[in-house]
């Protein structure tokens, strides 16, 4: 297990406890390096959406936690957000959820002369996606091959 795994799995422990106080949903933990700069973000959800004072509520239980365990050698930014509309599906709960809704997902490499695709969610499981396209046809995609699967929105 890589260092960045081990920071993201500990996090995560120490947060779930503080999100099932407050009846929150975690939707990811990440551990990145950006502009030289390491984030340490948790990505929070519940149902009608995450307010700043959610996000801030969390945060402060968060980073005494963190100050606590003090597991991170790294100094870092810790972050506590929405996952926000472009929010991408990544677990099985993601997937249930979004069954029956309007998917965006673009591939690795083109399938059919396309990299990207837009239809209703019909069905998954751990290797493929199934999506029904506008014309009525299903696809059904190696999740492998997936570089981004998301909720579409219209603006």
């Amino acid at each position: 297990m890589t260092k960045r795994e081990q920071y993201e799995q500990k996090t995560e422990a120490l947060i779930l406890p503080i999100i099932e106080k407050h009846q929150f949903e975690l939707v990811d933990v990440e551990y990145v390096k950006e502009g030289g700069t390491w984030y340490l973000r948790a990505y929070i959800d519940k149902p009608g959406g995450i307010t700043v004072d959610d996000c801030e509520v969390v945060n402060r239980a968060l980073s005494d936690l963190l100050d606590q365990e003090d597991f991170v050698e790294e100094s870092y930014i810790l972050e506590v957000s929405s996952p926000g509309l472009g929010r991408p599906l990544k677990k099985e709960k993601d997937f249930q959820r979004s069954l029956g809704e309007e998917v965006e997902i673009h591939t690795y490499q083109a399938i059919h002369g396309q990299k990207s695709f837009t239809g209703i969610l019909e069905a998954f499981d751990k290797d493929t996606v199934t999506i029904e396209l506008e014309e009525g046809e299903r696809l059904k995609l190696e999740r492998a091959k997936l570089a981004l699967i998301r909720l579409a929105f219209d603006f």
